[in-house]
């Protein structure tokens, strides 16, 4: 029992750092942040599937929307992280693609993936608002596991503390994160990221909730996905202290954040707003990218659409 007790009394009070970023499978050296984005990318498919599937789609459309959406998503992720954290940028002569060692910015990888998505869909003849709300959700998830990486990378975090869940951050990172030079002779840090998983894990529930209790309109959930993660990064860019670029004395994403906030709440507003039309969730054999896929499906006039936990509202469009 006394050795029990020692043994308790000598764990550490605050969160280790993990000491690799990565593992070798024969000559292949895989990044654990690399595999964090590709385990969220799959479950972010799977999910999406399988409401959209809810909603009456082809989760087919969904494979296909994937192999346009993702590459767009961590291209877009990159540029915006190039541009915004330029300090941050591996000093080689491939150091703006280096995805690998970090840096995905998640409002730049969302803003094109959303252009692109939303582009394939009208080239399917599908209505592009019952699609948004459905992968919201899967968003979130995909970024939460994708948050893992940063652990293993060993940045994204806040201001010292002293509190037992504060992440021991080596000195060599605390010099290459960018932190402020009073704060390099301490240890421990808030871990950010582990603040933005967890609330991005509760938005994602929440989500799915008020879809399936509330009648939301198209675009409403992914309206309430923008406001609700943007509202939390106020929170998040108050307490980071790792390098970014400042504007009037606030980092950068710091004012993306309160438009993101402010944004969201408006655009779900007008969404809700909107007078009730039909949607289409399956692709257009007219299109010409449909192929022989099946006639569309929309929502009658006087009927409510699948329930797909609110991906679409009766009779509403894009």
């Amino acid at each position: 029992m006394l050795g029990y007790m020692v043994q308790l009394t000598a764990l550490p009070a605050y969160l280790p750092s993990p000491p690799i970023d990565s593992f070798h499978i024969g000559p292949l050296d895989i990044h654990f942040y690399a595999l964090g984005y590709i385990i969220g990318i799959t479950l972010a498919i799977l999910i999406t599937r399988r409401r959209w599937r809810a909603l009456g789609g082809d989760p087919d459309v969904v494979n296909d929307l994937a192999l346009w959406v993702v590459p767009a998503g961590i291209i877009g992720g990159r540029i915006y992280f190039d541009i915004t954290t330029p300090n941050d940028i591996p000093h080689v002569w491939y150091g703006v693609f280096a995805v690998w060692t970090g840096g995905l910015g998640i409002w730049g990888g969302v803003a094109v993936a959303a252009i692109v998505g939303a582009w394939r869909l009208r080239r399917l003849g599908i209505s592009v608002g019952p699609f948004a709300n459905a992968i919201a959700p899967a968003l979130l998830v995909a970024q939460a596991v994708g948050r893992i990486g940063n652990y293993f990378n060993k940045e994204l975090f806040g201001g010292p503390t002293t509190l037992p869940w504060g992440l021991e951050i080596p000195y060599p990172y605390r010099v290459s994160g960018g932190i402020p030079p009073q704060d390099l002779h301490f240890a421990t840090f808030q871990p950010t990221f582990l603040y933005e998983l967890i609330w991005d894990l509760a938005l994602a529930a929440f989500l799915v909730w008020l879809g399936h209790h509330a009648k939301i309109k198209p675009w409403g959930l992914f309206a309430l996905y923008v406001a609700g993660y943007s509202a939390f990064r106020i929170f998040e860019e108050s307490v980071r202290i790792d390098s970014s670029e400042h504007f009037f004395g606030l980092r950068l994403n710091m004012y993306i954040a309160i438009i993101g906030t402010v944004g969201g709440l408006i655009w779900f507003v007008f969404a809700q707003r909107r007078p009730d039309r039909p949607v289409v969730v399956r692709p257009d054999p007219a299109q010409p990218d449909a192929g022989t896929a099946p006639a569309p499906v929309e929502a009658p006039p006087d009927e409510a659409t699948a329930d797909a936990g609110g991906v679409a509202s009766a009779r509403s469009e894009e």
